[in-house]
């Protein structure tokens, strides 16, 4: 009778070492992600210049059409961080918008000009009333903006969801659609812009 040799059965390769790297990686930012949107706790030294909107609110899903036509966008507030100007007034001609929604696009403009690498990780948004803007003006003064007609009656419920008021006032939404923050312009601007430069260096979506 011969004995068998266990030394010459195959081993199976030990594969925890592989997983508990893993979850020590994926661990910390699922905890992080389920801290800042799944509860309500917020760290109470936090730096941030805006108006935090707490909890942090998904907008609706809205095929937009462009400011002067073009085919409808499904997800224009997706895939980047948005700055978003929502338009007041129906002024037309060369103004485009009314005053206070001219001096927000500019606001706007020049902190995404002042991002340098991360620019392109950024948009701005112009969501129009009825009867604004004239396109021609936009895209003379504001390339690259993306305008958007949000006149109609569908886009009623993602309007509702920005705080009132919303004229004088610069939105910050996140590559996932959710409205988190928002800035008045008659401060200093430099507060968006380190935000905003700190949420992309903290964030690897967008």
């Amino acid at each position: 009778m011969t004995e068998s040799n266990p030394a010459a059965a195959p081993r199976k390769p030990n594969r925890r070492p592989i997983l508990v790297l893993i979850l020590m990686f994926l661990a910390p930012l699922a905890f992080a992600f389920w801290l800042y949107y799944g509860s309500g706790w917020r760290p109470s030294g936090r730096t941030n210049h805006g108006d935090l909107i707490d909890p942090a609110r998904p907008l609706p899903s809205v095929a937009f059409v462009p400011v002067g036509g073009g085919e409808p966008l499904a997800h224009a507030l997706e895939g980047k961080w948005s700055l978003v100007v929502v338009g007041a007034g129906e002024a037309a001609g060369d103004q485009g918008c009314d005053a206070t929604c001219r001096e927000t696009l500019v606001y706007a403009r020049q902190t995404w000009l002042s991002m340098g690498k991360e620019l392109t990780r950024a948009q701005r948004v112009l969501l129009a009333p009825a009867g604004c803007c004239d396109a021609d003006y936009l895209k003379r003064e504001h390339e690259g903006l993306v305008a958007l007609q949000a006149g109609g009656p569908e886009a009623a419920p993602l309007l509702a969801l920005f705080p009132t008021p919303t004229a004088g006032y610069v939105f910050i939404v996140d590559p996932r659609g959710n409205l988190m923050m928002r800035y008045d312009i008659h401060k200093d601007p430099k507060g968006l812009r380190e935000d905003l430069k700190k949420l992309l260096e903290l964030s690897h979506i967008g």
